[in-house]
This record gives C-alpha cells, structure tokens and sequence, in this order.
C-alpha cells in the first residue's frame, strides 16, 4: 500500500488522546514494535485544526519519539507525518481505512 507525507508546518496540534502502547492482539496483549528500530508503539490522539477545520486522529509513534510528560491539550509538533490506506479481511468482513503514522512528537519546551 501507499503512504504519503502530510504537512502539518500550517497546523495547530494538540493531544487529544494521552499516549499509550499500541495493542496488536487484545487477547494476549502483545504490543506493536517498529520494524526498523525495535521501539515499542504508542499510540496518540492528535487533534489537527487547519484551514478552519479540524480532525481528531490516532497517531502510531516508536515509544522513542514520544516525550515524557504530554498531557490533554498540550500543544505538540508532529514530526514526519504520514498516511497510508490499508485493507483486511476480518472474520469474512472487508474492512479498509487510513493509518496515521509519525517519527516523533515535539512537545514545547519548559521555561522556567
């Protein structure tokens, strides 16, 4: 399948969603792991408003490139965005949708 680069340098991000491990079995737990780097998968609701319109999307991230500390309505850049269409086959059922996919979350930093 496909994928392509969204440009988020316009937007304005927001967690929506808190970080967690992306369940790829419900039945036995097991979490997603990153291919190239070995990191565990999180997943994050991103709230992306641009152009007078905004979405609420789950963004899958190595645990690597997600900081410590995010928390609902914090302000974030996303870094290498991208979409890729999918499509399965589950229990006789075609089911097809769109997969978020993101190299880091940068979360501003704390002034003090």
């Amino acid at each position: 399948m496909s994928s392509f680069k969204i440009d988020t340098s316009t937007a304005v991000v927001f967690v929506a969603v808190e970080p967690k491990p992306k369940v790829i079995n419900k039945q036995t737990g097991d979490i997603a792991v990153d291919r190239e780097t070995g990191a565990k998968m999180m997943t994050v609701g991103l709230t992306i408003a641009d152009e007078g319109e905004a979405n609420l999307h789950t963004v899958s991230i190595p645990e690597t490139g997600v900081p410590e500390g995010l928390t609902l309505g914090m302000p974030v850049k996303v870094v290498g965005l991208k979409a890729r269409d999918w499509e399965n086959t589950f229990n006789g059922e075609k089911r097809f949708g769109i997969a978020f996919r993101a190299v880091a979350l940068v979360a501003p930093s704390a002034k003090g």
